[in-house]
């Protein structure tokens, strides 16, 4: 089954609206004349959201993602984004439940869950993140804890909702540490991915929902990764800085699919 390969630039606490300009001029330079046959997505800090918007201008083919998002409309919760407040930006992807959020500021499933379902109900696209930890890995639970992130945060999402959600499988490990896992270790990890899916939904929406690989990844690492049956784009994080990285990436990663 044919899946867009979808390459998502997460530059985190990266890039005010000064350097995301910079970025996107000299991105956009150096994919002159070339053909991606990929969604292409950028999340700068909220600072910059609307710079990139401006500078996009929705002509180029690359989407504007927000890093995070509140499960609440309004109201009392310094520091947070609504859903609503980044739709108005132009804003159509947003990542949900990334490690550093989980292991940082403590979001639990539960809470993941309702971000996922607010971004739902004003048609943001999740990027939805899950991964292991190395101690997770070596004592055995790579599966289980998969299988848990996996159900607990796509509880009550409807298939429709499944379709226009991007899972990110991210090992802990391997996220910028320099350490990717092979390409034998992500597939084996993106198939069980899919197979829990599939016990949910059935294998048919299993088979379309795009599945990235995020940890370490480089150009250099790109094709091989992206050559993998159930390996459908790429979350990078430093890579994505540079706009000749960022863009080899995608290059390198779009043929191989």
């Amino acid at each position: 089954m044919f899946r867009k390969p979808i390459f998502a630039a997460n530059w985190k606490m990266n890039k005010g609206p000064s350097e995301t300009e910079d970025f996107v001029k000299s991105f956009l330079s150096k994919a002159q004349n070339q053909s991606l046959a990929s969604d292409v997505v950028i999340a700068p800090p909220f600072i910059s959201l609307p710079k990139l918007s401006e500078v996009l201008n929705g002509n180029h083919g690359i989407e504007v993602a927000a890093q995070n998002c509140s499960q609440f409309d309004s109201g009392a919760y310094t520091g947070e984004i609504s859903v609503m407040m980044l739709r108005e930006l132009h804003v159509h992807y947003v990542i949900i439940g990334h490690s550093e959020r989980r292991s940082l500021y403590g979001e639990t499933d539960a809470i993941i869950n309702a971000k996922l379902k607010k971004a739902r109900e004003t048609n943001l696209r999740p990027i939805f993140c899950i991964g292991e930890t190395l101690e997770e890995r070596e004592s055995g639970r790579l599966e289980s804890v998969l299988r848990t992130q996996i159900t607990e945060g796509l509880k009550d999402l409807t298939e429709k909702d499944l379709a226009e959600t991007v899972v990110a499988y991210e090992p802990v490990w391997a996220i910028g540490t320099g350490v990717t896992a092979t390409s034998e270790q992500a597939q084996e990890a993106h198939a069980f991915v899919r197979s829990v899916i599939a016990e949910l939904y059935g294998a048919e929406p299993a088979g379309k929902v795009r599945i990235q690989y995020g940890g370490s990844v480089k150009p250099g690492n790109a094709a091989e990764l992206m050559a993998c049956p159930d390996i459908d784009g790429a979350l990078i994080g430093g890579a994505s800085l540079d706009p000749q990285s960022f863009l080899d990436i995608i290059r390198n990663g779009s043929s191989a699919e």
